[in-house]
């Protein structure tokens, strides 16, 4: 009797993840990476006063404060939900801590006033998802036009002004040399969101979400709680966003931030958050806000229109959408017998 060695006949299955130094390389934040550095080669060959470090510190202006929301947006959207009240939040807070300015409300209420309101429209938005489970592009489309008509009855076509001195520390101030309070805010949240993402169980109970929130549901998860939070979190974004662009500008106007939610959407996807839920990660955001940032200041720097940016936003925003389905549908092609 023949005893065969099922060693011998064994099929040997390769790894398809590979090393964990060829994951890294294949990962989309090093491209992204990658696409920033070329960027910012393009830029200082395009323009003499690009590599300037004060004109590198007011690059960061182009997007830390839309960042800072998409920090929140990122945990939102990975979950399988979405706002896009994000801007008409802003708008509302900034009329709020402007008539609170014309009543001569110091720096520190104002600041109270316009994070509040973040937090009251995040709660407002939370409340219609997780508590009356409307879909949650239907309700932030809604209050998208609620905050902002609200801004639009109060202010008419005025303006506020008048801001305490002080104030413009928050939008105007630098902590140190060229190194803005907004940048270093910026820094500041993306590793208190990072931590929050990748080093929680909140975090993974924001992934499990994404990628089945009835499977979340079975294992304990409290899935409303979850997304009140992560719309909670959205507002107060906001309304630090409100702070540091109000305080920037030195005014308010109904049509502040106009436009916002289309880039801070487009910052996420482009840092590698799936749109349809369930994967991304901060690092990703973070990249592409550098990204984005160094492209619209780069075509600052070339004069080129406004109109031409909001083009490429818009391109933007569906190249990074369709090439990873794309890719998928190619590759379930490929893999079939």
């Amino acid at each position: 009797m023949t005893v065969t060695d099922n060693r011998s006949t064994a099929r040997h299955i390769p790894d398809r993840l590979g090393t964990p130094l060829k994951r890294l390389l294949s990962s989309w934040e090093v491209l992204l990476f990658g696409v920033a550095i070329l960027i910012f080669i393009a830029n200082s060959l395009a323009s003499p006063y690009f590599l300037d470090a004060w004109n590198l510190s007011d690059a960061t202006f182009n997007f830390t404060e839309k960042a800072m929301i998409a920090f929140a947006m990122a945990l939102l959207i990975i979950a399988g939900e979405i706002d896009l009240s994000v801007a008409a939040i802003i708008a509302l807070a900034s009329t709020a801590m402007g008539a609170a300015a014309q009543m001569g409300v110091g720096a520190p209420g104002l600041v109270a006033i316009g994070i509040g309101v973040g937090l009251v429209c995040g709660a407002f938005n939370g409340l219609l998802v997780a508590g009356l489970k409307l879909p949650s592009i239907v309700v932030t489309i809604g209050t998208m036009s609620l905050f902002r008509g609200i801004s639009y009855i109060v202010l008419g076509d005025q303006a506020y002004g008048k801001y305490p001195a002080d104030f413009a520390y928050f939008g105007q101030g630098y902590v140190f040399w060229v190194f803005s309070f907004e940048f270093v805010l910026f820094l500041v949240m993306a590793g208190l969101f990072a931590i929050l993402l990748h080093a929680t169980n909140f975090g993974r109970h924001v992934y499990v979400i994404g990628n089945n929130s009835m499977a979340a549901k079975f294992s304990g998860i409290s899935v409303d709680r979850v997304r009140f939070v992560l719309f909670l979190l959205t507002g107060l974004m906001s309304g630090v966003a409100a702070v540091c662009l109000t305080s920037r500008l030195g005014s308010t106007r109904p049509s502040i931030a106009q436009g916002w939610e289309l880039e801070v959407v487009t910052m996420v996807v482009l840092g590698g958050v799936s749109i349809l839920g369930g994967a991304g990660t901060i690092a990703g955001v973070v990249i592409a806000a550098f990204v984005m940032g160094l492209v619209t200041f780069g075509l600052g720097l070339l004069n080129v229109p406004g109109i031409v940016m909001s083009i490429f936003i818009g391109l933007l925003l569906i190249v990074t959408i369709t090439l990873p389905i794309i890719a998928r549908r190619i590759h379930a092609v490929r893999s079939k017998p």
